[in-house]
């Protein structure tokens, strides 16, 4: 198993399984959310994606519908629905399995994230963001808006 851990927009995230280990049917990733993180809301047309909270509480937001998640509880994003997922407590971080179907997340990770180097920490480094952007096009993810943006 390949397991590699990076930093991406905030979140620190740990590739499990990927491609390279499921024949390109899944990526089974572990995410840590500081206090305070948010995904910039987005959508992924070649794949769906299930958050399974591991520890402390997430919100998800889809198009007309705010899910708070606790640990143990699970929600299912499909293709084409966008969405943001946030930590939104000032104390407490939030520990999540994301599993993406078929393969394309943990590419995305190995591609833009920044390689953790050890602290738990989100570095200070910026993404390179053209080639997230290239990335992104190549597997069908969108960026529709900032940190802080709902559907």
């Amino acid at each position: 198993m390949n397991t590699k851990t990076y930093w991406l927009f905030g979140s620190q995230q740990q590739i499990l399984s990927s491609e390279l280990d499921t024949n390109a049917h899944y990526d089974l990733i572990e995410g840590l959310f500081p206090p305070g993180t948010q995904s910039p809301l987005h959508v992924h047309a070649n794949y769906t994606e299930t958050i399974i909270v591991l520890e402390g509480e997430a919100i998800i937001f889809t198009p007309g519908n705010e899910r708070i998640l606790k640990q143990g509880q699970s929600f299912f994003i499909p293709r084409n629905v966008p969405h943001a997922i946030v930590n939104n407590s000032a104390s407490e971080s939030f520990k999540a399995l994301a599993i993406a179907s078929p393969s394309g997340f943990a590419h995305l990770i190995r591609s833009v994230g920044i390689p953790d180097a050890g602290f738990n920490e989100c570095p200070a480094q910026a993404h390179d963001m053209q080639v997230a952007m290239q990335i992104m096009i190549n597997l069908g993810d969108t960026i529709l808006g900032p940190p802080g943006a709902r559907p």
